[in-house]
């Protein structure tokens, strides 16, 4: 199943709109390039509706978000629910500040949102107001483990349900649901955690899966994660190699995802569906 997801990926070479964060917009823009789609950043209000209407689905990433961005987030995310195209939300930072928050929940109200990806402090700020951050990642307080995962699982279920959204919950075990089903993830490594951007990737990545594989969402995005992180487990096997450092091992992370065929991916991928 994921490696025709893949495949329709490569033959469809989707164009992701990209209202992203300044820290990652190169790296989403390569990632993009990487898995086979094609990738626009526009960011202004006075263009942001024309190139999303010419692209297949959008990308909000709310890492730096500013006077100008925040409308353009509005208008872009309007417009795509016009064309019914999916729409991401990367809430980075939710709870960091009272902006990020709000303009993330105001996006959810406002914005029909097919993807929210994000770590599980941000979901759970999001969802219930509580979720801690340690800057613009998780609190280890909040970590998904073997312990609390049917919890976890259940709380992201209900979410779904009340957002009409998949919640992508991403960490050391990645969970993947709608109200119904939920995709346990177990592919990654720690040194994603090392660099800036491997999240963001990831989210621009989902939205160019959701774009190839309309009417498979769940599924969609579930493969990006699985995707995702196989090709960061791939990465750290050749940054053994090198004994080279987290500026490298960005490098080797693109580059598995660009030579990540069907086989390698439905042969790495640990999940299970609960």
């Amino acid at each position: 199943m994921f490696s025709e997801i893949l495949k329709n990926v490569r033959k469809k070479s989707p164009l992701v709109h990209c209202i992203t964060n300044y820290v990652t917009v190169n790296d989403c823009a390569n990632i993009l390039l990487a898995c086979g789609g094609s990738p626009i950043m526009a960011d202004d209000p006075s263009e942001v509706e024309e190139i999303t209407s010419i692209c297949g689905g959008l990308d909000i990433n709310i890492g730096t978000l500013n006077k100008n961005t925040i409308p353009s987030m509005f208008l872009a995310g309007k417009k795509a629910n016009e064309l019914n195209h999916p729409v991401v939300l990367d809430p980075v930072g939710a709870g960091a500040s009272s902006l990020r928050t709000n303009t993330a929940r105001e996006l959810m109200e406002k914005v029909r949102l097919t993807v929210i990806r994000g770590n599980i402090s941000e979901i759970k700020t999001l969802a219930l107001g509580s979720g801690t951050t340690k800057g613009v990642d998780a609190d280890i307080a909040d970590a998904v483990t073997e312990e609390n995962l049917d919890e976890v699982i259940n709380f992201a279920k209900n979410f779904a349900k009340e957002t009409r959204a998949i919640i992508a919950i991403t960490g050391t075990i990645d969970i993947v649901c709608d109200a119904e089903r939920a995709y346990v993830i177990r592919n990654g490594h720690p040194m994603m955690s090392k660099i800036t951007g491997s999240g963001c990737m990831l989210t621009a990545m989902i939205t160019a899966y959701l774009v190839a594989n309309s009417g498979k969402e769940l599924e969609a995005t579930a493969a990006a994660v699985s995707a995702m992180g196989l090709c960061g487990e791939l990465a750290y096997k050749k940054l053994e190699e090198t004994k080279a450092g987290n500026s490298t091992y960005r490098n080797y992370l693109i580059d598995e995802i660009y030579n990540l065929t069907g086989e390698k991916l439905k042969g790495g991928t640990k999940f299970e569906v609960r």
